[in-house]
Protein backbone atom coordinates (compact mmCIF):
# COMPACT_ATOMS: atom_id res chain seq x y z
CA UNK A 1 0.00 0.00 0.00
CA UNK A 2 2.97 2.38 0.74
CA UNK A 3 3.19 2.54 -3.35
CA UNK A 4 -0.12 3.98 -4.02
CA UNK A 5 0.16 7.26 -5.09
CA UNK A 6 -2.73 10.23 -5.43
CA UNK A 7 -4.50 9.69 -8.76
CA UNK A 8 -5.88 13.24 -10.25
CA UNK A 9 -7.21 11.94 -13.43
CA UNK A 10 -10.00 13.08 -14.87
CA UNK A 11 -11.08 9.64 -15.63
CA UNK A 12 -10.83 6.54 -15.14
CA UNK A 13 -10.38 7.95 -11.91
CA UNK A 14 -9.31 7.31 -8.45
CA UNK A 15 -11.61 4.70 -6.46
CA UNK A 16 -12.10 3.92 -2.94
CA UNK A 17 -9.20 1.89 -1.18
CA UNK A 18 -11.41 0.36 0.74
CA UNK A 19 -13.20 -0.92 -2.19
CA UNK A 20 -10.56 -2.17 -3.98
CA UNK A 21 -9.30 -4.06 -1.02
CA UNK A 22 -12.85 -5.84 -0.36
CA UNK A 23 -13.29 -6.27 -3.96
CA UNK A 24 -9.91 -8.00 -3.97
CA UNK A 25 -10.60 -10.28 -0.51
CA UNK A 26 -13.57 -12.02 -2.74
CA UNK A 27 -12.20 -11.76 -6.70
CA UNK A 28 -11.80 -15.24 -5.94
CA UNK A 29 -14.45 -16.84 -4.52
CA UNK A 30 -17.54 -14.44 -4.42
CA UNK A 31 -20.35 -15.22 -1.28
CA UNK A 32 -18.76 -19.22 -1.38
CA UNK A 33 -19.72 -19.38 -5.00
CA UNK A 34 -16.44 -21.25 -5.93
CA UNK A 35 -16.13 -18.63 -8.83
CA UNK A 36 -14.93 -15.01 -9.65
CA UNK A 37 -17.39 -11.94 -9.91
CA UNK A 38 -15.92 -11.93 -13.64
CA UNK A 39 -17.41 -15.54 -14.36
CA UNK A 40 -20.50 -15.73 -12.34
CA UNK A 41 -23.91 -16.11 -14.72
CA UNK A 42 -25.56 -12.54 -14.91
CA UNK A 43 -29.07 -14.78 -14.72
CA UNK A 44 -27.51 -16.07 -11.31
CA UNK A 45 -29.64 -15.42 -7.95
CA UNK A 46 -25.42 -13.56 -6.57
CA UNK A 47 -26.25 -11.03 -9.55
CA UNK A 48 -29.66 -10.52 -9.53
CA UNK A 49 -29.08 -10.11 -5.60
CA UNK A 50 -26.16 -7.09 -6.44
CA UNK A 51 -28.05 -5.77 -9.40
CA UNK A 52 -31.26 -5.41 -7.30
CA UNK A 53 -29.39 -3.59 -4.42
CA UNK A 54 -27.53 -1.07 -6.74
CA UNK A 55 -30.47 0.21 -7.88
CA UNK A 56 -32.11 -0.04 -4.12
CA UNK A 57 -28.62 2.03 -3.04
CA UNK A 58 -29.00 4.17 -5.83
CA UNK A 59 -32.30 5.56 -5.02
CA UNK A 60 -31.87 5.64 -1.17
CA UNK A 61 -28.80 8.22 -1.94
CA UNK A 62 -30.71 10.11 -4.11
CA UNK A 63 -34.27 10.09 -1.88
CA UNK A 64 -35.93 8.70 -4.77
CA UNK A 65 -39.29 6.89 -4.35
CA UNK A 66 -40.86 3.92 -6.79
CA UNK A 67 -41.77 6.18 -9.37
CA UNK A 68 -38.00 6.30 -10.58
CA UNK A 69 -35.96 3.21 -11.94
CA UNK A 70 -32.51 3.02 -12.16
CA UNK A 71 -30.68 1.23 -15.23
CA UNK A 72 -27.48 -0.07 -15.58
CA UNK A 73 -26.88 -0.14 -19.65
CA UNK A 74 -23.54 0.33 -21.74
CA UNK A 75 -21.56 2.27 -24.11
CA UNK A 76 -21.11 5.37 -21.98
CA UNK A 77 -22.13 8.99 -21.78
CA UNK A 78 -21.89 9.10 -25.73
CA UNK A 79 -24.34 6.46 -25.97
CA UNK A 80 -27.03 8.25 -24.12
CA UNK A 81 -25.99 11.43 -26.37
CA UNK A 82 -28.10 10.09 -28.78
CA UNK A 83 -30.73 7.23 -27.08
CA UNK A 84 -32.62 10.71 -25.04
CA UNK A 85 -33.62 12.38 -28.37
CA UNK A 86 -34.22 9.02 -30.12
CA UNK A 87 -36.79 8.17 -26.95
CA UNK A 88 -37.86 11.59 -26.32
CA UNK A 89 -37.59 14.34 -29.24
CA UNK A 90 -40.79 13.72 -31.01
CA UNK A 91 -41.36 14.77 -34.90
CA UNK A 92 -42.70 18.22 -34.70
CA UNK A 93 -41.11 19.26 -30.84
CA UNK A 94 -37.99 20.82 -29.98
CA UNK A 95 -35.13 20.12 -27.69
CA UNK A 96 -34.09 22.56 -25.33
CA UNK A 97 -29.92 22.26 -24.79
CA UNK A 98 -27.72 24.40 -22.12
CA UNK A 99 -23.76 24.29 -23.02
CA UNK A 100 -21.78 24.51 -20.50
CA UNK A 101 -18.74 22.98 -22.30
CA UNK A 102 -17.45 20.00 -24.64
CA UNK A 103 -19.66 17.44 -23.68
CA UNK A 104 -22.94 19.32 -24.07
CA UNK A 105 -21.93 20.66 -27.43
CA UNK A 106 -21.39 16.82 -28.42
CA UNK A 107 -24.60 15.65 -26.62
CA UNK A 108 -26.36 19.22 -28.81
CA UNK A 109 -24.92 17.50 -32.07
CA UNK A 110 -26.20 13.83 -31.86
CA UNK A 111 -29.58 15.07 -30.91
CA UNK A 112 -29.63 17.24 -34.37
CA UNK A 113 -29.32 13.90 -35.91
CA UNK A 114 -32.83 13.01 -34.65
CA UNK A 115 -34.73 16.49 -34.36
CA UNK A 116 -35.33 19.93 -33.93
CA UNK A 117 -33.25 21.43 -31.13
CA UNK A 118 -32.70 24.98 -29.30
CA UNK A 119 -29.36 26.42 -27.95
CA UNK A 120 -31.35 27.88 -24.74
CA UNK A 121 -28.28 29.42 -23.00
CA UNK A 122 -24.36 29.09 -23.50
CA UNK A 123 -21.25 30.80 -22.44
CA UNK A 124 -19.42 29.68 -25.31
CA UNK A 125 -18.13 32.99 -25.93
CA UNK A 126 -15.57 33.10 -23.17
CA UNK A 127 -14.55 29.58 -23.58
CA UNK A 128 -16.91 28.75 -20.69
CA UNK A 129 -15.62 30.19 -17.71
CA UNK A 130 -18.62 30.02 -16.16
CA UNK A 131 -22.19 28.87 -15.72
CA UNK A 132 -25.19 30.64 -17.76
CA UNK A 133 -26.97 32.66 -15.26
CA UNK A 134 -30.87 31.54 -15.09
CA UNK A 135 -31.93 35.27 -16.53
CA UNK A 136 -29.99 34.32 -19.52
CA UNK A 137 -31.75 31.60 -20.40
CA UNK A 138 -34.67 31.34 -22.67
CA UNK A 139 -36.56 28.01 -23.65
CA UNK A 140 -38.04 27.20 -26.93
CA UNK A 141 -41.63 26.95 -27.09
CA UNK A 142 -43.14 24.05 -25.36
CA UNK A 143 -39.73 21.97 -25.25
CA UNK A 144 -40.01 18.08 -25.09
CA UNK A 145 -37.42 18.58 -23.15
CA UNK A 146 -33.92 20.80 -21.44
CA UNK A 147 -30.70 18.86 -21.40
CA UNK A 148 -27.45 20.12 -19.41
CA UNK A 149 -24.27 18.97 -17.98
CA UNK A 150 -24.01 19.26 -14.27
CA UNK A 151 -20.10 19.51 -14.46
CA UNK A 152 -17.51 20.33 -17.15
CA UNK A 153 -14.25 18.33 -16.30
CA UNK A 154 -12.37 19.98 -19.19
CA UNK A 155 -13.29 23.50 -17.85
CA UNK A 156 -13.46 22.93 -14.15
CA UNK A 157 -17.02 24.58 -14.08
CA UNK A 158 -20.03 23.10 -12.48
CA UNK A 159 -23.53 24.03 -11.43
CA UNK A 160 -23.64 24.95 -7.79
CA UNK A 161 -27.78 25.43 -7.82
CA UNK A 162 -29.54 23.05 -10.17
CA UNK A 163 -31.74 24.77 -12.27
CA UNK A 164 -35.96 23.46 -12.23
CA UNK A 165 -38.34 24.66 -15.58
CA UNK A 166 -41.38 23.20 -13.84
CA UNK A 167 -43.37 20.52 -15.82
CA UNK A 168 -40.40 20.35 -18.63
CA UNK A 169 -38.61 17.34 -17.94
CA UNK A 170 -34.89 17.96 -17.05
CA UNK A 171 -32.39 15.59 -18.07
CA UNK A 172 -28.81 16.10 -16.98
CA UNK A 173 -25.94 14.21 -17.79
CA UNK A 174 -24.35 14.10 -14.26
CA UNK A 175 -20.77 11.92 -15.74
CA UNK A 176 -18.49 13.42 -13.16
CA UNK A 177 -20.22 14.55 -10.41
CA UNK A 178 -23.14 12.23 -9.75
CA UNK A 179 -23.82 11.97 -5.75
CA UNK A 180 -20.96 14.52 -5.18
CA UNK A 181 -23.26 16.31 -2.25
CA UNK A 182 -26.85 16.88 -1.48
CA UNK A 183 -29.26 17.72 -4.71
CA UNK A 184 -33.12 17.21 -4.88
CA UNK A 185 -33.16 14.44 -8.19
CA UNK A 186 -36.81 14.64 -8.22
CA UNK A 187 -36.60 17.89 -10.17
CA UNK A 188 -35.15 15.75 -13.09
CA UNK A 189 -36.96 13.32 -15.53
CA UNK A 190 -33.67 11.71 -16.31
CA UNK A 191 -29.84 11.32 -15.10
CA UNK A 192 -27.20 9.62 -16.49
CA UNK A 193 -23.66 9.12 -15.54
CA UNK A 194 -20.83 7.22 -16.98
CA UNK A 195 -19.71 5.78 -13.99
CA UNK A 196 -15.97 5.71 -14.51
CA UNK A 197 -15.38 9.08 -12.87
CA UNK A 198 -17.37 9.38 -9.60
CA UNK A 199 -19.31 5.87 -9.03
CA UNK A 200 -17.17 3.13 -9.95
CA UNK A 201 -15.06 1.14 -13.15
CA UNK A 202 -15.80 2.28 -16.90
CA UNK A 203 -17.99 -0.37 -18.42
CA UNK A 204 -21.56 0.87 -16.98
CA UNK A 205 -23.56 3.88 -17.43
CA UNK A 206 -26.21 4.51 -15.16
CA UNK A 207 -29.99 5.68 -15.97
CA UNK A 208 -31.62 7.27 -13.37
CA UNK A 209 -35.20 7.62 -14.87
CA UNK A 210 -38.77 8.70 -14.07
CA UNK A 211 -41.41 6.03 -14.66
CA UNK A 212 -43.10 8.31 -17.05
CA UNK A 213 -40.59 8.59 -19.29
CA UNK A 214 -40.98 5.03 -20.13
CA UNK A 215 -44.05 5.12 -21.32
CA UNK A 216 -44.58 5.42 -25.39
CA UNK A 217 -40.54 5.09 -26.02
CA UNK A 218 -40.99 4.70 -29.81
CA UNK A 219 -41.05 1.31 -31.18
CA UNK A 220 -39.24 2.17 -34.71
CA UNK A 221 -36.11 1.77 -32.87
CA UNK A 222 -34.11 -0.79 -31.85
CA UNK A 223 -34.71 -2.64 -28.44
CA UNK A 224 -31.59 -2.40 -27.40
CA UNK A 225 -31.90 1.16 -27.76
CA UNK A 226 -35.43 2.04 -26.26
CA UNK A 227 -35.32 2.37 -22.29
CA UNK A 228 -38.47 0.69 -21.66
CA UNK A 229 -37.13 -2.42 -22.70
CA UNK A 230 -34.24 -2.28 -20.07
CA UNK A 231 -36.36 -1.52 -17.64
CA UNK A 232 -38.96 -4.27 -17.97
CA UNK A 233 -35.99 -6.32 -17.57
CA UNK A 234 -34.37 -5.13 -15.13
CA UNK A 235 -31.11 -4.05 -17.10
CA UNK A 236 -31.13 -7.85 -17.84
CA UNK A 237 -32.19 -7.30 -21.68
CA UNK A 238 -28.51 -8.57 -22.93
CA UNK A 239 -25.56 -9.68 -20.96
CA UNK A 240 -24.46 -5.96 -18.38
CA UNK A 241 -21.30 -5.60 -17.52
CA UNK A 242 -21.39 -7.58 -14.60
CA UNK A 243 -17.91 -6.55 -12.76
CA UNK A 244 -18.81 -2.89 -13.49
CA UNK A 245 -21.95 -2.99 -11.79
CA UNK A 246 -20.62 -5.13 -8.84
CA UNK A 247 -17.65 -2.81 -8.18
CA UNK A 248 -20.47 0.51 -8.62
CA UNK A 249 -22.58 -1.06 -5.60
CA UNK A 250 -19.48 -1.46 -3.66
CA UNK A 251 -18.93 2.15 -3.92
CA UNK A 252 -22.62 2.67 -3.59
CA UNK A 253 -22.31 0.93 0.05
CA UNK A 254 -18.80 3.22 0.33
CA UNK A 255 -20.57 6.20 0.40
CA UNK A 256 -23.53 5.43 3.04
CA UNK A 257 -20.94 4.83 5.52
CA UNK A 258 -19.26 8.09 4.60
CA UNK A 259 -22.55 9.74 5.86
CA UNK A 260 -24.37 9.69 1.88
CA UNK A 261 -24.24 12.62 -0.20
CA UNK A 262 -24.33 15.27 2.78
CA UNK A 263 -21.51 13.60 4.66
CA UNK A 264 -19.53 13.18 1.30
CA UNK A 265 -20.38 16.78 0.23
CA UNK A 266 -18.94 18.33 3.00
CA UNK A 267 -15.82 16.11 2.42
CA UNK A 268 -15.77 17.50 -1.09
CA UNK A 269 -16.14 20.88 -0.21
CA UNK A 270 -13.01 20.70 2.05
CA UNK A 271 -11.24 19.36 -0.59
CA UNK A 272 -11.75 21.65 -3.21
CA UNK A 273 -11.26 24.32 -0.38
CA UNK A 274 -8.00 23.17 -0.18
CA UNK A 275 -6.59 24.20 -3.81
CA UNK A 276 -9.05 27.24 -4.41
CA UNK A 277 -7.63 28.78 -1.04
CA UNK A 278 -3.89 28.08 -2.53
CA UNK A 279 -5.19 29.43 -5.82
CA UNK A 280 -6.25 32.86 -4.44
CA UNK A 281 -3.67 33.24 -2.06
CA UNK A 282 -0.86 33.13 -4.29
CA UNK A 283 -0.69 36.50 -5.83
CA UNK A 284 -1.60 35.57 -8.93
CA UNK A 285 0.81 32.22 -9.91
CA UNK A 286 -1.39 30.72 -10.08
CA UNK A 287 -4.81 31.42 -11.94
CA UNK A 288 -8.03 29.71 -12.09
CA UNK A 289 -9.96 29.03 -15.22
CA UNK A 290 -13.58 28.94 -14.00
CA UNK A 291 -15.24 32.02 -12.49
CA UNK A 292 -14.87 31.81 -8.71
CA UNK A 293 -19.42 31.16 -8.64
CA UNK A 294 -19.02 28.87 -11.22
CA UNK A 295 -16.14 26.63 -9.74
CA UNK A 296 -16.81 23.02 -9.56
CA UNK A 297 -16.08 20.76 -6.65
CA UNK A 298 -14.57 17.79 -8.70
CA UNK A 299 -12.67 19.41 -11.21
CA UNK A 300 -10.10 22.50 -10.88
CA UNK A 301 -8.39 23.79 -13.77
CA UNK A 302 -5.51 26.76 -13.27
CA UNK A 303 -2.83 28.04 -14.85
CA UNK A 304 0.66 29.17 -14.20
CA UNK A 305 2.67 31.71 -15.63
CA UNK A 306 3.78 30.37 -18.57
CA UNK A 307 3.72 27.07 -20.29
CA UNK A 308 6.90 25.67 -19.26
CA UNK A 309 6.13 26.55 -16.00
CA UNK A 310 3.05 24.25 -16.31
CA UNK A 311 5.13 21.36 -17.69
CA UNK A 312 8.05 21.29 -15.04
CA UNK A 313 4.83 21.54 -12.58
CA UNK A 314 3.13 18.06 -13.84
CA UNK A 315 6.66 16.70 -14.28
CA UNK A 316 7.48 17.32 -10.73
CA UNK A 317 4.31 16.44 -8.94
CA UNK A 318 4.33 13.09 -10.58
CA UNK A 319 7.61 12.25 -9.39
CA UNK A 320 5.72 13.58 -6.02
CA UNK A 321 2.92 11.06 -6.30
CA UNK A 322 0.98 13.12 -8.18
CA UNK A 323 -0.29 12.04 -11.26
CA UNK A 324 -2.92 13.51 -14.01
CA UNK A 325 -2.49 16.93 -13.47
CA UNK A 326 -1.80 17.97 -16.75
CA UNK A 327 -4.90 20.07 -18.16
CA UNK A 328 -7.20 19.65 -21.16
CA UNK A 329 -5.82 20.86 -24.92
CA UNK A 330 -8.49 23.35 -24.46
CA UNK A 331 -7.82 25.12 -21.64
CA UNK A 332 -4.29 24.34 -20.97
CA UNK A 333 -2.32 24.79 -18.12
CA UNK A 334 -3.31 22.39 -14.90
CA UNK A 335 -6.29 20.36 -13.48
CA UNK A 336 -6.74 18.66 -10.16
CA UNK A 337 -10.06 15.91 -10.38
CA UNK A 338 -10.90 15.21 -7.25
CA UNK A 339 -13.65 13.08 -7.49
CA UNK A 340 -15.50 11.21 -4.54
CA UNK A 341 -12.57 8.92 -3.97
CA UNK A 342 -9.86 11.48 -3.63
CA UNK A 343 -9.37 11.76 0.09
CA UNK A 344 -8.32 14.62 1.78
CA UNK A 345 -4.82 13.82 2.32
CA UNK A 346 -4.11 14.34 -1.27
CA UNK A 347 -5.75 17.29 -1.76
CA UNK A 348 -3.73 18.25 1.26
CA UNK A 349 -0.68 16.73 -0.33
CA UNK A 350 -1.33 18.74 -3.77
CA UNK A 351 -1.65 21.94 -2.14
CA UNK A 352 1.62 21.45 -0.17
CA UNK A 353 3.35 20.90 -3.46
CA UNK A 354 1.91 23.93 -4.99
CA UNK A 355 3.10 26.21 -2.26
CA UNK A 356 6.18 24.93 -2.84
CA UNK A 357 6.05 24.96 -5.96
CA UNK A 358 5.81 28.55 -6.08
CA UNK A 359 8.57 29.28 -2.96
CA UNK A 360 10.65 27.43 -5.46
CA UNK A 361 9.83 29.08 -8.93
CA UNK A 362 7.81 32.57 -7.95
Amino acid sequence: MNQRIFNFNAGPAALPLEVLMEAQAEFLNYQQTGMSILEISHRSKPYEAINAEAEANMKELLGLGDNYRVLFLQGGASTQFAMVPMNFLPQGRTADYILTGAWSEKALKEAKLFGNTHVAGTTADGNYKRIPRMAEIQLSDHPAYVHITSNNTIFGTQWNELPSFGQVPLIADMSSDILNKPFTAENFAMIYAGAQKNLGPSGVTVVIIRKDLLENNPKTISAMLRYETHAKNDSMYNTPPVFSVYMLNLVLRWLKGQGGLTGIGKRNIAKAGLVYDTIDQSSGFYRGHANVDSRSLMNVTFRLPNEEQEKKFAKEAEVAGLIGLKGHRSVGGLRASMYNAMTLAGCQALKDFMLEFQRKNG
